[in-house]
């Protein structure tokens, strides 16, 4: 494990991030968010937090690739609380070949016969690897008891089960964080309704969101439950306000970084050697001998 006395979180870093020579340094004033109409912060600063952020999550995976580290988060919440963009910007500076999002459909005729976890543990992160879950194991205890797809006795088994399942987890050196976005119903009706209104994210709005509607107060008393059994010291549950997207979005990513003991793994700039000269004697095939897609938004000459 990391040395605590080096470690570098988020947090710390809000004063101003420390940049290697030779790498782009961000200045990071002092200011209270400003606040748009919709009443979310203001882009501007919103962005710059995020420049910042994403700098922290870019130091994490070097570092948790350099030691080996396992990570594994869980996305759970309303529907349209903002989930989805919570992920894109966690994912959004991370090398994919070291991130790993996890986004399981419904379970097939032959994982129904299954053990309820096993799909799940099949994606448990490796060594220097973190996987995200936008929906875990925790879909029994909120959609599917809501919903009627698993019995009581599923239901109450799964709830015994998993505390046990995640203390096995944590107990062999995986990092498990959980987090729950809430969205006011209010918000969630507005939300829904943008979508109905924008073919580009219609899809977002599934049959099982349009029945939860009627549901909210059965998806409220299944959350209090699932807490209540699973909020374990091992594996805490936090909870993410979601009706401003932008504050979600670094309130998440922040606290993300502020429980994981992370150091600056990033590795010194890279030195390039000179280009080697041009080959003399290599001739390029004529530029008409290739198909070229048509150049239809300006910004240089056509090929074709």
């Amino acid at each position: 494990m990391a040395d605590k006395n080096k470690q570098k979180t988020a947090d710390q870093a809000v004063k101003g991030a420390d940049f290697p020579k030779g790498q782009r340094k961000i200045k990071v004033k002092k200011s209270k968010p400003a606040h748009s109409k919709k009443g979310w912060i203001e882009k501007k600063y919103y962005e710059k937090e995020l420049s910042r952020l994403h700098y922290e999550l870019v130091k994490m995976q070097y570092w948790a690739k350099e030691v080996g580290e396992q990570i594994m988060i869980f996305f759970d919440g309303r529907d349209a609380a903002g989930k989805g963009g919570i992920i894109k910007r966690l994912m959004e500076p991370l090398n994919p070949r070291g991130v790993r999002l996890v986004a399981l459909p419904k379970p097939s005729d032959v994982e129904q016969t299954q053990w309820y976890f096993q799909r799940y543990i099949a994606h448990l992160p490796s060594a220097g690897e973190i996987v995200i879950f936008d929906r875990s194991w925790y879909n029994r205890a909120n959609v599917e008891r809501v919903m009627g797809f698993c019995t009581d006795d599923e239901y109450w088994g799964f709830l015994r089960s998993v505390p046990q399942l995640e203390r096995m987890i944590v107990n062999s050196g995986i990092f498990l964080l959980k987090y729950w976005i809430s969205v006011s119903d209010e918000e969630q009706e507005r939300r829904f309704q943008e979508r109905v209104q924008d073919p580009t994210r219609r899809w977002k709005l599934s049959p099982m969101d349009l029945e939860s509607r009627d549901k909210w107060v059965e998806y409220s008393k299944a959350k209090d439950i699932m807490l209540e059994h699973t909020d374990i010291p091992e594996a805490r549950w936090y909870q993410v306000d979601g009706d401003d997207k932008r504050l979600a979005r670094l309130n998440c990513i922040s606290h993300i970084l502020s429980k994981i003991p992370y150091e600056d793994a990033i590795p010194d700039p890279i030195k390039l050697p000179p280009r080697p000269p041009d080959d003399d004697s290599y001739q390029r095939p004529p530029i008409d001998a290739h198909i070229w897609i048509q150049n239809k938004f300006g910004g240089g000459e056509e090929k074709d």
